[in-house]
């Protein structure tokens, strides 16, 4: 069996992958990242307790600097983020206005340099095929990148693997409740709470996903309880 270290943000696509790699490997370390989004907190929290009810480690990694760098609405107080019902341009203005200089790429970086000093095969990520349209570090290719990169940066030469990386937002929702990931517990906002708030364009694609699955109602009474 193989080792992993996760990289687990609270989201739908995250904790998917982490549910997996339960299931399929031996999972040493999941990792969250806080860069000061607006939605640190949510995320960490999230994230802890999803780790708690698997049985997980889990560690909050600061990255300060990538906060400091970052000028848009994911990080500024003072810049709204998208209300993506109402952008006239869509998917691709609401990923430029939420766009972190190569974050999933500082993830992948620091997930493998933990996997390498805990002696583990893997770093594991939650990439989808929607999101990659939009984001090109969320890509087919950036994996492919990112696994020739850390052939040479790694002594192990650590892999990154993604359990959803060719699926869609309603395929992960089906594919979470096979595995009875914990989905209720997901945070998945670019906000900060107290509940998500089903406007920006990541609360769209996970309601939309949800309603797609048959599981929004579901979903909905699990955050009740």
């Amino acid at each position: 069996m193989i080792r992993t270290v996760v990289l687990l943000s609270g989201g739908l696509d995250s904790v998917v992958n982490l549910k997996r790699a339960v299931d399929e490997t031996g999972v040493l370390l999941a990792l969250t990242f806080d860069y000061g989004q607006k939605a640190a907190p949510r995320e960490i929290r999230a994230a802890e307790t999803i780790c708690r009810r698997l049985g997980v480690p889990q560690k909050t990694v600061p990255l300060p600097w990538l906060g400091e760098i970052t000028q848009t609405a994911l990080v500024r107080p003072e810049l709204e983020i998208p209300d993506a019902s109402k952008s006239p341009s869509g998917e691709r203005e609401a990923a430029e206005a939420v766009w972190v200089p190569n974050r999933n790429g500082v993830f992948i970086a620091c997930g493998a340099s933990f996997a390498e000093s805990m002696g583990a095969d893997a770093v594991v990520g939650g990439f989808n095929a929607e999101e990659g349209a939009a984001f090109p570090d969320n890509s087919l290719e950036f994996i492919s990148a990112a696994n020739r990169l850390l052939a040479s940066s790694t002594l192990r030469r650590v892999k990154v693997i993604s359990y959803t990386a060719t699926s869609r937002k309603n395929e992960i929702v089906r594919m979470g409740l096979g595995i009875d990931a914990p989905l209720a517990e997901v945070w998945s906002c670019y906000g900060d709470g107290p509940e998500h708030c089903w406007s920006c364009e990541s609360c769209r694609r996970l309601q939309r996903a949800l309603m797609e699955a048959a599981a929004w109602e579901w979903f909905l009474e699990e955050r009740r309880s």
